[in-house]
């Protein structure tokens, strides 16, 4: 049964939208709200305190933020404990609490433990009207405002976007025609290796319009901050932090990097603000030049933006340091309200900063500890939710705080409250809370005016989508526009292009893709095209040119013994030769390479760093489903140490684990996960085999087994796994656990077929 709202405060709530005469919403889009800083544009008259219950309320888990528009609340949290949960899109009458309409979503192959989940937020774009969220596996998801869904990209097994234990996701990002998201991927090629990228989808189609890497590789942790827009030197830029520990500056057009600084040797989760053409954030972490841990850093923003030469972002000279305060936050974001700063400290601490200077003003403790949560700034007061579940309401003056208000919710806060129409949205482990702030009026002061730069001379083409997969048979075509030298489009329909394989100068495989263009500019791929990756570079009658790369996948069935690979790269390491992996799968290069093992070629797991001591790898499209998969696998080690191997069926981890000595199949281990005893010798191949087939109810089988390769296959499946919900379809995938990189697994003769 799905929850009822509470409404015994329903007259109350209903009797100060009257009392406001609003016409106009003043809509909370996403989690920072229309400044971009966690302050709202509303004013009261005669403002009173919040009511000890609220209007209504929702039964759900929540760590994020609720955002409203056109008089509904939509918010992402989750239901359910153990196997029974899942995460949610739930969509809210804002006068009654009314489900209007809600959508699950299955996570799989996580990270995520202890039920960290809708850590971030949904965006709305006022324009289309449409609702974007990426979950906590990496579905990004389009949706109208009715709830019907537009889009829904795997970035998982797309583009190799990773998961992590913390489980901190953030909110995606509208500019112009875009909507945008960063986090680690692990893509393919020149991607291949991890790091923080930002990836541009066009936000009608969901197709790729362009990516970055501002940072640098490996990241040695995730981020979930929400990029901050505003136009600098003629561009629209964004500001953001990253998981390898930098602020960087992206075109927000073009996805061009133009500098980064470096401030934490870890990752830095915290959005910024800006302040008078300075730059205000903060980290939990260590810092670079002294032994204090944590800092909170304004930065002189460069008027001139120069653009890349390489991959990477300039680094921008330490001396763009204004001031710094010794202060410490994991990932709550720093609130800016004229020349004060407001933040939220670890141990729960409100501070006021002097914005010019970086004075502290005062501070107010008011409670125990803070994780995620930021304050949230309406018409002269603070309101801060903590993580034992308070909401303290703090009126903050020039030396001092007044805490005028706290109610205690019931369950954890760690998002950030929102405002709209003077009802006041806070989330918790167990309810979404409506209270309305009781008023004799509303004023909404107008929001900053946005100034886009008119387009100059067109200088490039940008093609969409810049990064294909074709199947065997399959055809694509590409919408070609001219872009200025700032990323602003100049014309939207380029004819007439001529398109050539290319091959990067900085390539390290020498590749191209199997796939032609006819007259018409559609990219084919032929039936008995070959599984392969590589590049197209198009050029315009006037000179312009433009590039984008995409891969040939093959239908099942797909077989590959490694025989082939040419083994002429040198590792002085460890004294071998190599090869690197196939080139189209998704996240291989670096966790995987292709060696010599007693006189045959397998696919070995790499130690090259240890961020890939869990290593996850898509061989196949993300469309399949109803295949089995066999391969041969082995481990180093000997009784005591040896590592996990195993295969990805249909978003299904099936997974020999060495030291446990179990045969077991799981998603995210937390949700589903069953086991069976199987004891592997080190030095020893196995055939491992599994099988997932999905019915017409939307149930499903996982099966698996697994035994010595010298010996004739069972007949019997080892584990029958039935699901009532099962995923419909994934990539066919590699996976290799080598704890601290110490012993090494093997896999040999993969195969995929569909079922029979």
């Amino acid at each position: 049964m799905p929850p009822i709202p509470r409404t015994s405060f329903g007259c109350l709530f209903a009797a100060t939208l009257a009392l406001t005469g609003i016409t106009q919403a003043n809509d909370w889009t996403n989690w920072r709200g229309p400044l971009q800083n966690g302050v709202s544009l509303e004013h009261y008259t005669e403002a009173g305190k919040l009511a000890d219950k609220p209007a209504w309320t929702y039964d759900v888990h929540s760590r994020g933020t609720p955002v409203i528009f056109e008089g509904k609340v939509i918010l992402w949290g989750y239901k359910g404990e153990t196997s029974d949960l899942v995460e949610l899109i739930t969509c809210l009458d804002a006068k009654t609490g009314k489900k209007l309409w809600e959508h699950e979503i299955q996570d799989y192959l996580s990270d995520s433990i202890y039920n960290r989940y809708s850590i971030g937020a949904p965006t709305v774009d006022p324009e289309t009207k449409r609702i974007y969220l990426v979950s906590n596996a990496g579905l990004f998801y389009c949706w109208e405002l009715d709830g019907t869904k537009v889009f829904e990209i795997p970035m998982m097994e797309d583009f190799g976007r990773m998961t992590f234990p913390n489980a901190r996701v953030g909110s995606p990002v509208i500019e112009g025609d875009l909507v945008m998201t960063h986090f680690i991927f692990s893509n393919w090629g020149s991607d291949g290796p991890a790091a923080d990228r930002m990836y541009a989808f066009d936000k009608k189609t969901g197709e790729l319009v362009w990516w970055s890497r501002p940072g640098v590789v490996p990241p040695v942790d995730s981020s979930f901050s929400t990029p901050v827009v505003e136009t600098r030197d003629g561009r629209r830029v964004m500001y953001y932090t990253t998981g390898c520990g930098h602020i960087v500056c992206v075109n927000a057009r073009n996805g061009h990097a133009h500098w980064k600084m470096k401030i934490s040797k870890n990752g830095v989760n915290a959005s910024v603000v800006l302040h008078k053409g300075t730059l205000i954030t903060i980290h939990g972490d260590e810092n670079l030049d002294t032994s204090e841990k944590g800092r909170m850093v304004c930065i002189k923003l460069p008027e001139t933006l120069s653009d890349p030469t390489g991959p990477e972002s300039t680094e921008i000279d330490p001396s763009a340091e204004v001031w710094r305060l010794p202060l410490s936050a994991t990932s709550s974001s720093p609130v800016l309200v004229g020349d004060v700063v407001y933040q939220l400290d670890d141990g729960a601490t409100l501070y006021a900063i002097n914005a010019n200077t970086g004075k502290e003003m005062w501070k107010k403790k008011l409670s125990n500890a803070n994780l995620h949560s930021t304050p949230l700034y309406v018409d002269g007061l603070l309101y801060c939710p903590m993580l034992d579940g308070k909401l303290v309401i703090v009126k903050p003056g020039e030396t001092d705080g007044e805490i005028v208000q706290e109610l205690k919710l019931d369950g954890s806060s760690l998002g950030a409250p929102s405002v709209c129409d003077g009802v006041l949205y806070v989330t918790t482990t167990k309810h979404l809370y409506a209270f309305p702030i009781p008023n004799k009026g509303i004023k909404t002061d107008a929001a900053p005016k946005v100034e886009i730069p008119e387009a100059g001379k067109a200088v490039a083409l940008q093609i969409i989508p810049a990064e294909t997969v074709l199947m065997t048979g399959d055809k694509q075509d590409f919408r070609i526009r001219s872009i200025d030298a700032h990323g602003f489009v100049v014309s939207d329909n380029v004819k007439g292009v001529k398109w050539e394989s290319f091959i990067p100068p900085t390539a390290k495989v020498k590749a191209s893709m199997d796939a032609t263009f006819n007259a018409k500019g559609v990219l084919s791929a032929a039936a008995d095209a070959k599984s392969s990756a590589g590049a197209f570079k198009a050029t315009s009658a006037d000179g312009l040119s433009g590039v984008i790369r995409g891969r040939t996948l093959r239908n099942l069935p797909l077989n590959d013994d490694f025989e082939k690979y040419d083994l002429a790269i040198e590792q002085p390491d460890e004294k071998i030769k190599f090869s690197y992996p196939p080139l189209p799968w998704i996240g291989a290069r670096f966790k995987f390479d292709v060696r010599e093992q007693a006189g045959s070629k397998v696919l070995a797991k790499t130690f090259d760093r240890l961020l890939f001591q869990r290593a996850t790898v898509f061989v196949g499209a993300s469309h399949l489903s109803n295949y089995t998969m066999q391969a041969d696998v082995m481990t180093e080690g000997n009784a005591r140490s040896k590592s996990d191997i195993g295969m990805v069926n249909q978003r299904y981890l099936v997974c020999l684990r060495g030291n446990a000595g179990k045969l077991e199949i799981s998603s995210n281990p937390e949700r589903l996960k069953q086991e069976a005893p199987f004891k592997m010798v080190a030095n020893t191949w196995y055939t491992l085999k599994s099988r997932v087939d999905v019915a017409k109810d939307g149930s499903g089988t996982i099966r698996a087994k697994a035994w010595d390769k010298t010996q004739p296959e069972p007949e019997a499946w080892t584990l029958e796994v039935k699901v009532a919900r099962a995923q419909t379809n994934g990539s066919p995938g590699i996976f290799g656990f080598t704890a601290l990189n110490q012993r090494r697994v093997f896999l040999d003769n993969l195969s995929v077929i569909s079922n029979k």
